[in-house]
């Protein structure tokens, strides 16, 4: 009697060449980098949702704007928030004391502040975007690595039958489906990565679209001194 061919992952990995070990290789390195920067963006996007809402707070119960800047330039800005008030703030009293001595400080007072305002904000868009091409790409090419292994794997696995003259269904079965198991590895790669990427660009929107409502707000109140609600009216 023949003995029981053993099957599973162990025997998959025992019988992988060179090629088919780099590949598993190549998406161990994707699964890895790809959780690491989701692991560290959501402790960012916690502990930055946190020191905003703290700042929002101090902000709005606040005596005068003049007490939030000197809060600000005392202990620093934390959060994208107390970064684009304190920008806006310098930008106010930089142009106050100096004028526009340069093209790019030209204009009024409201024109300068508009435009060191939306410098914040670009800045910060572009660090809460910072990554996502890791997880896009592999989120894209984690599937593909894995069916090119699976097609290498059911290639030697049909040379080899081949080879032994034993091409009965339960020779074949066995080399066959375990190639397939790189497509699936490729598939685990895949999957965290999109809906990462779906979350955390979705967490993105909010915030940037929350942050663009506060700048709104700060332009409004260092321009009349007033807040202006929803409908456009000094609150």
């Amino acid at each position: 009697m023949e003995p029981t061919q053993t099957l599973g992952i162990a025997a998959f990995l025992a019988q992988t060449d060179l090629v088919s070990r780099a590949a598993i290789a190549v998406l161990a390195l994707m699964s890895l980098s790809s959780w690491y920067f989701i692991v560290v963006r959501a402790l960012q996007i916690t502990t930055a949702r946190t020191r905003a809402e703290r700042f929002l707070a101090m902000f709005w119960a606040a005596p005068s704007i003049a007490s939030v800047g000197e809060a600000l330039r005392r202990d620093g800005a934390d959060d994208a928030y107390s970064e684009l008030t304190l920008q806006a703030l310098t930008a106010i009293d930089h142009h106050r004391q100096h004028g526009a001595n340069r093209l790019s400080e030209a204009g009024s007072a409201g024109e300068f502040l508009t435009r060191a305002m939306r410098q914040a904000l670009d800045a910060h868009t572009a660090r809460a975007e910072a990554g996502l091409t890791l997880l896009a790409s592999v989120g894209s090419t984690a599937p593909f690595v894995g069916l090119f292994g699976t097609v290498w794997g059911v290639y030697h696995a049909l040379v080899s039958i081949g080879m032994t003259g034993q091409g009965t269904l339960d020779k074949v079965a066995g080399p066959v489906g375990e190639a397939l198991i790189m497509t699936a590895l490729g598939l685990a790669v895949a999957i965290p990565a999109v809906l990462a990427y779906n979350t955390i660009n979705r967490s993105n929107r909010v915030a940037l679209a929350r942050l663009d409502a506060f700048a709104h707000d700060l332009f409004a109140f260092l321009t009349t001194g007033a807040r202006v609600d929803d409908n456009g009216v000094g609150a």
